[in-house]
C-alpha cells in the first residue's frame, strides 16, 4: 500500500480541485455523526463531480491497495461512514444535479449528492411526491438516503427509501459503471441487484446515481392528532390500540418528557403539568374518511389516558404540532452528546419496551430520552453523557447494549433504519446467524474481492 503514490496518481488524474489534502478537510470528513464510533484520518478527501471522478478514484485506489470510504453529508448516526486510517474519503456531495423528472412516469434520475428536501421541493413543482422524510431530509443526500435504507416519519404509512428505488447506477470495486434496475412499473429480468445495493452501506458498490419513483402530490388531506400522556407505557398502549384498530396513520411519532423538557428550553415553551410522553399522529384519507380515522385515533389516545388531545387540519397548525419532534434531536444535542439507538420491535412490543428502557436508564443512572417512529416500532432512544466523564460513557455503552439485547428478546432487529455501521456490529453479530453471515461474506468477497470498499461496515467480519 502506498498511500503518498495514491495520492499523486488522483491528483493528476481527477480535475483540478477534487483532490484535498487539508488537515481540517480529512478531520471533517473522517466521520459522521455517531458519537464514541471509531474513526482515522484519511489520507485525502475526494470530492466527485460525476461518475466518472468515482470511477477513477476507485481504479487508483484499487491499484494500489488503499480502502474507499464513500461518504455524502455526513449525517449518519452509526459509523457507516467513518474512515480508515490512510484511506480514500470520496465525497459525493457535489453531485447534485437532478437530470430527468419524468411526470407521466413518475420517476425522478438524480445524482447521489441531492438533498431529500430539494427532490422533494423540485418534484412538488410538477405535482408530484417524494415520499422517504427521515428527520435529517433537510441535509442528508438520497446517496446516503440509499446506503442505510432511510426511513422517515412517513414510513410507517408509505414505506422506505428502498420502496421507492427503481433503478441504480454504481461504481464496484474494481472500478467499472454498472447501471442496474428498471424504469418501468414492473421487472423481474435477472437478481434483484438494486435491492441488493439498497442498505448496503457503500460495501458492495458505491451509488452515483438513482431512479427515484414517485407519487402523486395531490388527493391527500392531512389531519394531524396529538396528545399527552402521564407515562411512556401509557402511550405505547395508545400506539399499540392504533394499530390493533387496524388503523395505518400516515405518521405516529413519540416524544418523551426529556425530549419535550429539552425543546420547550430551547424554544421558550411551555409544557403541561405531569406529561410524561406527546404522541403525534397523521392522517391524509381525504374527506369523511379521514375525518373517521382523525376521530378513531383520538379515541384511542383517550382511552390510553391521553389528555389535552388537539386536532388539525390546516397546514400551518399541522407543522407547528409537529415541529417538536424536528427539533427533538438538535435539541438533545445542546446537552451533551447523544449516544442513538435505532431499534425496531414488533408494534405490539412498543409498551413493553419503552417500558424496559425506562428500567435500564434507571438502572445504569443514566438520562435516556425517547423519540419514535411508533407507528412501525422504531424506536430511538437517545442516551446523553456529559461531554468527559468517562464512567458516565462507561454506563451509557452499558445502557446501549441492554436496549439492543431487550430488543432482540421482544422479537426484533438492532437497526430499523440508520444501518449497521460501527456502532451495530456486535447486536448484529447476535441477530445473523452464521449461515446468514458467511451468505454476506459470500456476496462481499464475489463483488469487492480486494475488501477496499468501507470495510469493516454493514456486518460483521466484513472488512
Amino acid at each position: 500500500m502506498n498511500a503518498a503514490a495514491a495520492v499523486a496518481d488522483l491528483i493528476s488524474a481527477l480535475p483540478e480541485g477534487a483532490v484535498d489534502l487539508d488537515p481540517g478537510t480529512r478531520e471533517r470528513c473522517s466521520h459522521d455523526d455517531a458519537e464514541w464510533a471509531d474513526f482515522g484520518i484519511p489520507s485525502a478527501v475526494v470530492f466527485a463531480s460525476s461518475a466518472e471522478d468515482v470511477a477513477e478514484t476507485v481504479r487508483i485506489a484499487a491499484r494500489h491497495g488503499l480502502t474507499v470510504v464513500p461518504r455524502g453529508a455526513g449525517t449518519g448516526l452509526s459509523g457507516g461512514a467513518n474512515a480508515t486510517e490512510g484511506c480514500i474519503v470520496l465525497s459525493l456531495e457535489r453531485m447534485t444535479a437532478i437530470l430527468r423528472v419524468d411526470v407521466d412516469e413518475r420517476y425522478a434520475v438524480v445524482q447521489a449528492g441531492v438533498l431529500n428536501d430539494d427532490l422533494r421541493r423540485h418534484v412538488a413543482e410538477v405535482g408530484l411526491w417524494y415520499p422517504p422524510d427521515p428527520a435529517s431530509q433537510s441535509i442528508s443526500t438520497i446517496g446516503g438516503n440509499i446506503a442505510t435504507n432511510a426511513g422517515g416519519i412517513c414510513c410507517v404509512k408509505y414505506g422506505v427509501t428502498r420502496d421507492y428505488v427503481l433503478a441504480l447506477t454504481v461504481v464496484l470495486a474494481d472500478g467499472r459503471i454498472a447501471r442496474v434496475g428498471r424504469t418501468t412499473a414492473k421487472g423481474v429480468t435477472g437478481y434483484d441487484l438494486t435491492s441488493l445495493f439498497v442498505g448496503s452501506e457503500g460495501t458492495l458498490a458505491i451509488v452515483v446515481e438513482a431512479t427515484l419513483k414517485l407519487l402523486p402530490l395531490g388527493g391527500r388531506e392531512e389531519r394531524a392528532i396529538v396528545g399527552y400522556f402521564r407515562s411512556l407505557t401509557d402511550a405505547g398502549r395508545a400506539v399499540a390500540a392504533v394499530s390493533s384498530a387496524g388503523i395505518i396513520p400516515s405518521a405516529l411519532e413519540l416524544i418523551d418528557r426529556t425530549c419535550l423538557d429539552a425543546v420547550a428550553a430551547w424554544q421558550g415553551w411551555a409544557l403541561p403539568e405531569g406529561a410524561s410522553a406527546l404522541l403525534l399522529a397523521k392522517v391524509d384519507e381525504p374527506g369523511a374518511r379521514g375525518e373517521e380515522l382523525a376521530r378513531r385515533i383520538a379515541e384511542a389516545f383517550a382511552t390510553a389516558g391521553g389528555s389535552q388531545i388537539e386536532r388539525a387540519t390546516d397546514p400551518d397548525e399541522i407543522a407547528r404540532l409537529f415541529s417538536a419532534r424536528r427539533l427533538a434531536y438538535p435539541a438533545l444535542e445542546r446537552l451533551g452528546p447523544v449516544l442513538t439507538e435505532d431499534v425496531c420491535v414488533p408494534r405490539g412490543a412498543v409498551p413493553e419496551m419503552l417500558a424496559r428502557i425506562e428500567r435500564t436508564a434507571a438502572d445504569e443512572d443514566v438520562v435516556i430520552a425517547n423519540i419514535a417512529h411508533a407507528g412501525d416500532g422504531n424506536l430511538h432512544p437517545l442516551i446523553i453523557a456529559p461531554e468527559g466523564d468517562d464512567e458516565a460513557m462507561r454506563r451509557a455503552k452499558r445502557a446501549f447494549d441492554r436496549i439492543v439485547d431487550d430488543c432482540r428478546a421482544l422479537g426484533g432487529t438492532v437497526t430499523g433504519e440508520h444501518g449497521v455501521g460501527l456502532l451495530k456490529l456486535p447486536g448484529a453479530a447476535e441477530e445473523l446467524s452464521p449461515v446468514v453471515l458467511d451468505l454476506h461474506s459470500s456476496i462481499k468477497q464475489a463483488l469487492d474481492p480486494q475488501g477496499i470498499l468501507n470495510p469493516g461496515k454493514a456486518f460483521p467480519n466484513g472488512a
